[in-house]
């Protein structure tokens, strides 16, 4: 997925010296899809720092936490972030919402590990591809519904709440995704199968359904071209966001499919981050990028 090396432009002056900390269980039942790999600088344990968090995309039926290894690697060498990637429970073992069940649960263990990882538990932000879009994208817009917060792991309660969300060209509502519906496909796949009660799993499962003003700010980035899923998928949920009176950035790239890399996007998303999880103020621009 090319839209991992977005994180390559933020390594110019790379510092910070990273220990690798894999395979962290972080519900406690062995199950190595519920596990995530850490990355912390080696001063953790004297110096706090804001987490983001990586979610894996794949159609929610493939995918590895591994395969934004590298790019999380290279953000916490700047010595300015913690960073995780996560693995979640596939289509093919657990349907919806074990999903966002799993990524709540990751969250909040890593909130009680605060401490022992040197996070700073008040400044948590995500970024996911695709199906890890969506999830991210779940995760900003659900912190309030408890019918989505599951019961797993060891720190039941902790918030799984995130301060900021990156979002790339990730499905937002189900029940206006292009396609067919009735045939059997990945998302069909993730709600249980077709049904009578499909309709409502596509609804619950849709981010759109729950924004709020509570909801946390949004950076979009999706191609315009995109075959997998449609550009007017970005475009509802920036303009549900900015209709709850919440920061939403959509970030066009013109011409695009379903990924992308591009220098100009990397010092968006990385002023979003710094805004958010270092509150700094730098001015991000919503213009539409030529990606071809």
């Amino acid at each position: 997925m090319r839209a991992l090396l977005f994180i390559l432009a933020l390594t110019a002056s790379s510092r910070a010296e990273i220990e690798l900390l894999g395979n962290v269980d972080y519900v406690g039942k062995g199950d190595p899809a519920q596990t995530l790999d850490l990355l912390v600088p080696q001063d953790h344990a004297t110096k706090k720092r804001p987490l983001v968090v990586f979610i894996h995309g794949g159609g929610w039926n493939s995918g590895r936490k591994e395969d934004g290894l590298a790019a999380m690697r290279l953000l916490s060498s700047t010595g300015d972030y913690v960073t995780a990637t996560i693995n979640y429970r596939l289509s093919q073992e657990a349907v919806w919402p074990a999903q966002i069940y799993d990524c709540k649960a990751a969250i909040r263990f890593l909130r009680g590990k605060a401490d022992e990882y040197g996070i700073d538990a008040e400044n948590v932000g995500i970024i996911g591809m695709s199906a890890g879009g969506h999830l991210v994208s779940m995760l900003g817009t659900s912190g309030e519904i408890a019918a989505l917060e599951g019961d797993i792991g060891p720190f039941p309660k902790q918030s799984s709440r995130v301060q900021c969300v990156v979002n790339f060209f990730g499905p937002t509502d189900f029940l206006t995704m292009s396609g067919d519906a009735l045939q059997p496909n990945p998302v069909t796949a993730l709600l249980g199968g077709i049904g009578p009660d499909l309709k409502e799993k596509a609804k619950q499962a849709s981010p759109v359904t729950w924004v709020t003003k509570n909801s946390a700010p949004f950076l979009t980035a999706h191609g315009t071209k995109d075959p997998l899923v449609p550009f007017a998928q970005a475009e509802e949920i920036h303009q549900a966001l900015l209709k709850a009176g919440v920061e939403s950035h959509l970030i066009a790239m013109q011409g695009a499919g379903h990924g992308f890399s591009n220098n100009t996007l990397n010092q968006r998303i990385h002023q979003f981050f710094d805004n958010h999880l270092r509150h700094q103020t730098g001015a991000i621009s919503d213009e539409p990028i030529n990606a071809q």
